[in-house]
């Protein structure tokens, strides 16, 4: 008698659609998140925008497809589903396991330095570790209490700008984008954590818009991604905007641009941080002599750079 062998089992599309059986196999919503993980597991998910654990992934579809809140008393999950729910969280599963679909875009929320954002393909996955500096206010290379303008340039969901502004309540942001479907999706955010009057949004490329501005902080995610990267890229990726990811052969496109005006909106000792993910080998590559410092984050992620005004003027001034 031979053993049974991984390989042996149904793949997860025949498993999917075999809704007979998943209706009469599984009963709670414990039942629920076990199938799911495994499945997942099963299929080699891509995890990143937003979850780096399975279960924590599951959890955040489940309670969105039975309308309860992620704080919810753990004990519910000892609860019951009724068919239409099941038949419900298995249609969510679908979209994620075969259509590839990021959570957040199926919940429509997003986490960022502790703070849920609306999103939809309109915008990127608010995912930078760019949160954890926001949330130490830069220490050590800024006094907060000297911060009175923050730019949050290539502001997408406006995620960054405002944790920037629960961070820094005395500072007006401005959130720039070059895309009027961003710019729509960050009003909505910030409309409904009520920064209307600290959190002001401009339809700009780059600085095309804000002649005459300066900010002690300028904080931007740009595009950054080069092309043999985003050939690489797992499927999920391509749920999200082309544009607000790839930027050229090296990745550097736009932050070239961005150094070169950096200087003229950069107040006295103020601080610019860039992210440029994978892309950071060709910045220093392009710029030897940059004393670019390389931030290490606690939990997690790279190539974000600061420098200083100090240092912006030395070597990108005019």
């Amino acid at each position: 008698m031979s053993s049974i062998q991984l390989s042996d089992l149904p793949t997860v599309e025949e498993q999917l659609d075999n809704t007979d059986e998943l209706l009469m196999d599984l009963h709670t919503i414990r039942d629920f998140l076990r199938w799911i993980v495994s499945r997942f597991n099963q299929s080699e998910l891509f995890l990143g925008h937003g979850y780096d654990d399975a279960w924590d992934e599951a959890v955040a579809l489940v309670l969105h497809g039975l309308n309860l809140p992620w704080d919810v008393d753990p004990t519910v999950r000892e609860s019951r589903l009724t068919a239409t729910e099941k038949l419900f969280i298995i249609s969510l599963v679908k979209q994620r396991l075969i259509d590839r679909i990021p959570t957040p875009y199926i919940t429509g929320t997003s986490w960022f330095c502790g703070i849920p954002f609306s999103v939809d393909q309109r915008v990127l996955i608010p995912r930078s570790p760019i949160g954890e500096l926001i949330e130490n206010q830069f220490a050590p290379w800024i006094e907060p209490e000297n911060v009175e303008s923050i730019l949050d340039m290539c502001t997408g969901s406006g995620c960054i700008g405002i944790a920037a502004a629960m961070a820094f309540p005395e500072a007006n942001i401005d959130c720039t984008d070059l895309s009027e479907d961003a710019l729509d999706v960050a009003e909505s955010n910030i409309a409904t954590h009520g920064l209307e009057g600290q959190v002001n949004l401009l339809f700009s490329d780059l600085f095309e818009a804000l002649e005459g501005r300066s900010y002690d902080i300028i904080i931007s995610n740009p595009p950054y991604v080069d092309v043999p990267d985003m050939d690489a890229l797992p499927d999920e990726y391509h749920h999200e905007p082309r544009m607000a990811l790839e930027a050229g052969i090296d990745g550097l496109d736009l932050v070239r641009k961005m150094l070169a005006e950096l200087s003229q909106h950069l107040n006295p000792e103020g601080i610019a941080v860039i992210e440029v993910g994978n892309s950071w080998e060709a910045l220093e590559a392009a710029y030897p002599n940059v004393p670019f410092t390389w931030i290490e984050f606690e939990r997690g992620g790279h190539g974000v750079f600061m420098l200083t005004k100090e240092q912006v003027d030395e070597h990108f001034g005019s």
